[in-house]
């Protein structure tokens, strides 16, 4: 009877034991989530869009993966990002432009975003790089929206070297500020290495990595920029070597998850916040000002807007080509971004031509780690077509409004309506005419009151911005003299 009882307890012990390992391995097995958003990268500064610019991590990511074709976000950033952690049409939620640094507010509060999805299912969240999306109040701050750790700065475009932005420090780890010394995107990536090599690994993680670069001020490292000696443009020639530490600080990430074995249950979602930064992009009458002040102040404006005016106009030095203008442009050039999904293990390498927005990385994220979709939610789940589950056909993408400096524009694409700031109309079929040179406005006019409909009805919040003439009196400049407190928690203000 003895050996009996023993001979049960045993076998009861090793299937209890059995057990235990299956849902210590069920959880770690769950993929892992990486997101890189870089800023104000052009289309044509990746290598694998035929770019002079040497992007061979960027490149390898693509030829892997799969390069989504036509992937949208909006033309300037901090939409974009609300798009992107809500799900959500930034419209609805009152965000049309980047937040000054006079805003109080920041993405509203009654948003459940995306960290907060995988932090309520098991998942370490961290964050690296820029926020942009509220500063001046905790509430709005990364980490009391669902990040466990966040590194780098709140506001928009910080200096490289001195991590300025508007007149005050902004760098910090954890909401306290930090004075330390590096370029920006090595620190970034430094931070990165440390974070996946010392994670929990018991649990999965969801790693944002916001990359500034490659938005102005145009700084990098000399001996990256000589490598491009061979461009004649100083703005272009410093673009291209940002661009240049950017993709080796991703070649980094890559390698680090290799080293840590969980490469091959890591998905890599890489995509640019918006089009890149040109004076293609801007309204011949702004740029002819600026070059004005360019001319007469020698390079650099006396006032502090004024050279905000220049800079901004002058010295963006990306490529959007083939697409009309860039950032801050409801042409393609200001919205339509190189953007790759890395997942060799999921997801076979392909190039994918149908319609996909910024708003659908959400509910597809969601689904590709088997969580469920919350209701409300404006982007379409894409996970099904990326897995081969169901064919590209079944795909229907749903209608996509963006906002920018030059007016709005309604995607139900093919079709593209664009309303001009000056109330001009234009009507584009982007499967067939992508450079956008045949306005079809006096040809289908059904279509454009079809459109004109959709885009008239389209539910916009009261903009949650600051009036312009506040960021005029104190603008948010990239870089250059720390005059103001550093920005960081209410608790931790100098």
């Amino acid at each position: 009877m003895f050996n009996k009882n023993i001979t049960f307890l045993f076998l009861l012990t090793l299937l209890a034991l059995n057990i235990s390992c299956s849902v210590s391995a069920n959880e770690t097995t769950k993929p892992n989530i990486v997101v890189i958003l870089v800023d104000d990268m052009g289309w044509n500064d990746v290598g694998y869009h035929g770019s002079e610019i040497n992007t061979p991590n960027i490149d390898q990511l693509a030829a892997d993966g799969i390069e989504l074709d036509r992937f949208y976000v909006q033309p300037s950033c901090s939409p974009t990002r609300a798009a992107l952690l809500s799900g959500k049409s930034p419209q609805t939620l009152g965000i049309y432009s980047p937040f000054s640094k006079q805003n109080p507010k920041g993405l509203p509060l009654s948003e459940k975003l995306l960290p907060q999805y995988f932090q309520e299912n098991g998942y370490q969240t961290f964050l690296t790089g820029k926020w942009h999306l509220g500063f001046q109040q905790p509430e709005y701050h990364p980490m009391a929206r669902g990040f466990d750790y966040f590194y780098g700065h709140v506001t928009g475009g910080i200096g490289y070297w001195d991590h300025v932005h508007g007149g005050h420090l902004d760098w910090q780890r954890n909401g306290k500020t930090l004075r330390e010394n590096g370029y920006s995107t090595h620190l970034i990536a430094n931070d990165i290495e440390r974070l996946i090599e010392d994670r929990n690994k018991t649990q999965p993680m969801f790693l944002f990595a916001a990359f500034n670069a490659p938005h102005l001020p145009n700084e990098a490292p000399k001996e990256t920029i000589n490598k491009y000696s061979h461009i004649s443009d100083e703005n272009r020639r410093i673009h291209a070597a940002m661009v240049t530490e950017l993709d080796s600080a991703i070649g980094r990430i890559k390698d680090a998850l290799k080293r840590e074995g969980i490469l091959d249950n890591t998905l890599i979602w890489f995509m640019s916040d918006n089009g890149g930064l040109n004076q293609h992009a801007i309204s011949p009458p702004l740029v002819k000002v600026a070059k004005g002040l360019d001319t007469v102040f020698d390079g650099s404006a006396p006032f502090t807007f004024l050279e905000f005016i220049r800079t901004n106009v002058l010295d963006g030095g990306a490529d959007n080509y083939p697409f009309r203008k860039g950032k801050q442009s409801v042409y393609e050039g200001g919205a339509r971004v190189p953007s790759v999904l890395h997942w060799p293990e999921k997801l076979s390498p392909r190039k994918l031509s149908h319609f996909t927005t910024v708003q659908d990385v959400l509910p597809t994220l969601l689904s590709a780690t088997g969580l469920d979709i919350p209701s409300g939610i404006h982007g379409v789940n894409t996970w099904p077509q990326l897995s081969n589950s169901e064919t590209v056909e079944s795909h229907k993408p749903s209608d996509y409004l963006i906002n920018a400096a030059d007016g709005e524009a309604l995607y139900r694409f093919p079709w593209k309506l664009i309303a001009l700031s000056s109330g001009e109309y234009e009507l584009y079929k982007l499967d067939r005419d992508p450079e956008e040179k045949e306005n079809l406005v006096g040809k289908k006019p059904s279509k454009v009151d079809e459109l004109k409909a959709a885009l008239d009805s389209w539910p916009r919040s009261e903009s949650i911005h600051v009036p312009i003439y506040k960021v005029m009196l104190d603008p948010d400049f990239f870089g250059g003299e720390e005059r103001l407190p550093p920005i960081a928690t209410e608790t931790n203000r100098l």
